[in-house]
């Protein structure tokens, strides 16, 4: 009788620890399927290129409306900025559990290491993912697996445990042994893939929360451009570039203000309001600041505006 193939799903975020923990797999003649999440706070551009180097597929899942409601509300807090990472370690795990039922995998694994995030990658933080994302026994990190209980595909012997590791720590130097061991070239330097742990794009978060606590994704994708101002509960982006301008244009939707001088060259506004409409006086300021802002003015032109009103 032909021996069952095994089958585990890997969270692949694109990063050095999440490629090895698919390979530790793969190694063991365990069939390997990548799963990736993109949001309005990260892509999945990272774990394309992981998994055609690592030759596996990929499913790619958005979780952007889920996430931002976890980032206004959040069970477990925040990290240093706006980072949600226990819950939203548990909204990825689930969405990966449904589809391990669904598609009939044994079990799902992570490139996690013990104690190398503080907030999410701690054991107590470890186990309380595992339980709140229904996984109990059937998640398996193994970089760090020695270190932690034995999972269920290790006790029913479809991972040998001697083969996995007892990786600890934010060093990396045991990882890119590993790498090279295994010709694992092409991956990323470590940094943080979510824009939840920048702190500047934070405090545009923040004060958007507090301002429109209803906020969308269409307002979110704002905080990535230009400068931000606000006047009570209207906020004003100011292009940087040609580049910031056209996506500022592109996210216009109805009952959103678009100014721009029309006879001399600078910045484009955007502005949208959060409560009943753009007021005169927030017009003015919006006015104010292309003027600021702009290229030098040729032969003291008087400033002359052209106003789209997206209806």
């Amino acid at each position: 009788m032909p021996q069952k193939t095994i089958k585990a799903i890997v969270l692949l975020s694109g990063g050095l620890d999440s490629m090895l923990a698919a390979k530790v797999l793969m190694m063991q003649n365990i069939k390997v399927q990548g799963v990736s999440f993109k949001s309005y706070f990260f892509g999945a551009k990272l774990a394309k290129k992981a998994a055609e180097e690592l030759k596996i597929k990929l499913k790619v899942v958005d979780i952007s409306d889920e996430q931002l409601e976890i980032v206004k509300h959040p069970k477990y807090g925040y990290g240093k900025a706006i980072n949600p990472c226990i819950d939203c370690h548990i909204l990825m795990l689930k969405k990966a559990g449904e589809l391990m039922r669904k598609q009939k995998f044994d079990f799902i694994a992570t490139g996690e290491v013990l104690g190398e995030r503080p907030m999410s990658q701690n054991k107590k933080s470890m186990e309380i993912i595992e339980r709140e994302s229904g996984l109990e026994g059937y998640l398996l990190r193994p970089l760090s697996a020695k270190l932690l209980p034995e999972t269920m595909p290790e006790k029913e012997s479809q991972v040998e445990r001697e083969k996995l590791f007892s990786i600890f720590g934010r060093s990396r130097k045991k990882q890119i042994e590993l790498a090279k061991k295994w010709g694992i070239k092409n991956y990323p330097t470590p940094a943080g893939g979510c824009i939840l742990t920048d702190l500047e794009f934070a405090k545009r978060l923040r004060e958007l929360l507090k301002r429109c606590p209803k906020c969308e994704g269409e307002d979110v994708r704002l905080l990535r451009y230009g400068r931000i101002f606000w006047n009570k509960k209207t906020i004003v982006v100011l292009s940087r570039n040609e580049k910031e301008g056209k996506g500022l244009e592109s996210l216009a939707k109805p009952k959103d203000m678009l100014l721009e001088l029309k006879n001399y060259p600078g910045p484009l506004a955007l502005v949208r309001s959060f409560a009943n409409g753009v007021s005169e006086g927030t017009v003015e300021k919006a006015k104010d600041y292309i003027k600021h802002y702009a290229k030098k003015n040729p032969r003291n032109k008087k400033p002359e505006f052209l106003i789209r009103n997206y209806e």
